[in-house]
């Protein structure tokens, strides 16, 4: 069996440090930037909603997003409606960084997708969106304090 999980570990790891790099100038760490960019681009997004985007458990998130609102790069507000609601919005902080981290994003997009067709492409992002959709079944079993069999 090819070993498909590490080359895309490989591939994960690699970019996250070259942004964790790119993105230190701007006051962004560990991953900062995929919250940034979530919640600048679904303003008002709760933070549970986030987190399962990213897929990482409420306590990480939790932490990361406090970064952020720390720094100034996001700001909580109060749902109208339901005051425990705290809804994220981008600060002009966070909205003046967000190109940055969209153009580096999208270069590395053409980076990693280099010398291949269009055709290749749709290719590996449907087989690639096939193994998420397989992993998050695991993903949301284990959450819930399950144990998968192997």
């Amino acid at each position: 069996m090819k070993e498909i999980l590490r080359e895309i570990g490989m591939i994960a790891r690699a970019l996250d440090s070259i942004s964790n790099i790119e993105f230190k100038e701007y006051d962004l760490t560990k991953g900062q930037y995929l919250y940034l960019v979530r919640i600048c681009e679904q303003p008002g997004i709760i933070q549970e909603k986030l987190a399962e985007m990213i897929k990482v458990d409420r306590t990480t998130a939790s932490r990361a997003i406090q970064k952020l609102e720390t720094n100034g790069f996001i700001e909580k507000r109060e749902d109208l409606h339901n005051k425990k609601v705290k809804k994220l919005f981008a600060t002009t902080k966070g909205e003046q960084v967000y190109p940055f981290i969209k153009r580096e994003n999208d270069y590395s997009n053409s980076v990693a997708l280099e010398g291949l067709s269009e055709q290749e492409t749709e290719l590996i992002h449907d087989l690639l969106r096939k193994v998420r959709k397989n992993v998050e079944k695991d993903w949301e079993t284990v959450k819930k304090g399950h144990k998968r069999s192997y």
